[in-house]
């Protein structure tokens, strides 16, 4: 017997965010979840949305920046992972960064309190049931080995895999200040921040090239035979390949000086390792942009060169996993269901989005398309002038023309259809130089912010 509930396989950013809108469209919703019966090798609680690598949901800025345009799309669209992280968001400059614990435990509340929301602590090892006739499977880049393959047979698809890796965390009481001190970049104030959120440990040249030397020849994790034509993602890359590009990569990267000054010198060092603040207390910081494959006793070591670290204590070292992802473009149609069973929709890491929104984002569109399909009703797919649309085209279809493969993205104003940049600004003067692409940003944003407002009101017309 076929049942009109949606089944959501996998309680991570996308499961749950899928659950909530379909469960808030009116419909009965199921939500299995495999912890704490089946363990991945990143996960370390049992919650919903838990934050495996960083505690960031980057840039809040809606007006010049993608994400933040991006998270103000989810909160017009009544997004929990946008509420949530709201709640429970920490210092952390220009960026939207949470407590972990508090934000994965008020989406579990969430979740469990609804009364259209059924959980269910099972594993799902293989293919839905035929009879479950409206499925969204958001089991993100750690899906479980039995449904992956299951996956993989009914596509015939050559699996796709990128490796992502883990940040450490550090005790702030164990980080010395009369080395470190805090500061934001260019001062810059953010979410609940004062414009000295991050924790700041300089490096002068010398010291510099000593940690270069100690990340190059630390000991690392070796990867088996079936890992090692897997590629890195290119936006979270481990510091030991970024080093390995170049002397001076890391240093313009996530180690980069630019708007910091040193109060005891009032100068700009040669490098800056940065902390962001992980939870509510302050107890906890993340050591932003150093994800890593060395291994922890080699981290342990390597890490306390770095000035303001000498004695640094770590809550949790870092680390690496393998992430699997679909064939997205050539497997899902505009409402992300599987071509070859429709009852099969995908939503999250695993349709090729890569970073927290993204797969939230992604999840909120299943659960609607999902509810839509249960009450019989049409649903448009939302503008591709949008940051929801533009992510949802590039995963069905808009991926770079010529590729070789489909490969995860970021959401970026490249995946914007162009627009053309207004010339003179509000007082009538010609906009000129680095201000065009500002200009021009602004104008995308407000776009999307408008052609958005109008399909919302377009989608409650239709329901009505």
């Amino acid at each position: 017997m076929v049942t009109n509930d949606i089944h959501i396989i996998g309680a991570g950013l996308a499961g749950s965010e899928a659950a909530w809108q379909a469960a808030n469209a009116g419909v009965s919703v199921i939500l299995h979840e495999m912890r704490p019966h089946r363990r991945t090798e990143a996960h370390q609680t049992d919650g919903f949305a838990e934050l495996v690598c960083s505690n960031s949901f980057r840039s809040d800025d809606a007006e010049t920046n993608a994400v933040g345009l991006l998270h103000e799309e989810m909160r017009r669209m009544g997004s929990l992972i946008m509420r949530e992280a709201d709640a429970h968001k920490v210092p952390a400059g220009g960026a939207l960064a949470v407590d972990r614990e508090a934000f994965s435990a008020g989406v579990s509340r969430a979740i469990e309190a609804h009364a259209n929301i059924e959980t269910r602590r099972e594993e799902i090892a293989g293919l839905p049931p035929e009879d479950w006739a409206n499925v969204v499977i958001a089991t993100g880049p750690l899906t479980s080995p039995p449904l992956a393959e299951a996956v993989h047979a009914l596509t015939g698809e050559n699996e796709l895999a990128f490796f992502d890796a883990i940040a450490p965390i550090v005790y702030k009481d164990s980080i010395n200040f009369d080395v470190a001190w805090f500061q934001s970049r260019y001062d810059k104030k953010g979410p609940g921040g004062d414009g000295a959120d991050y924790i700041n440990c300089p490096l002068d040249e010398t010291q510099y090239t000593a940690f270069l030397n100690a990340i190059l020849t630390g000991e690392k994790t070796e990867f088996k035979d079936w890992e090692k034509s897997t590629p890195y993602f290119e936006g979270c890359l481990p510091i030991e390949v970024m080093a390995e590009r170049g002397p001076d990569t890391l240093r313009y990267g996530p180690m980069k000086p630019v708007g910091l000054t040193d109060p005891r010198t009032g100068k700009r060092a040669h490098a800056v390792v940065q902390l962001r603040q992980d939870n509510a207390l302050g107890t906890l910081y993340n050591m932003v942009g150093f994800q890593t494959k060395l291994k922890y006793g080699a981290q342990a070591e390597v890490f306390r060169m770095i000035p303001g670290l000498e004695k640094a204590e770590f809550a949790r070292l870092g680390g690496i996993h393998r992430n699997t992802f679909l064939n997205a473009p050539k497997l899902l149609d505009q409402t992300l269901r599987l071509k070859q069973r429709p009852a099969l929709r995908f939503a999250g890491q695993i349709t090729g989005v890569e970073g927290y929104l993204e797969s939230a984002a992604i999840g909120l569109l299943a659960g609607r398309f999902a509810a839509a399909d249960a009450c019989g009703e049409a649903i448009a797919a939302p503008p591709p002038t949008t940051a929801f649309g533009a992510l949802l085209g590039h995963i069905t279809g808009g991926h770079i023309s010529g590729a070789k493969s489909f490969q995860p993205m970021n959401v970026n104003f490249g995946l914007f259809p162009d627009i053309e940049a207004p010339r003179f600004d509000a007082e009538g003067r010609r906009i000129k130089g680095k201000e065009k692409g500002a200009a021009r940003k602004r104008a995308l944003s407000a776009r999307a912010l408008a052609e958005l407002t109008a399909w919302i009101e377009q989608q409650r017309s239709a329901a009505a």
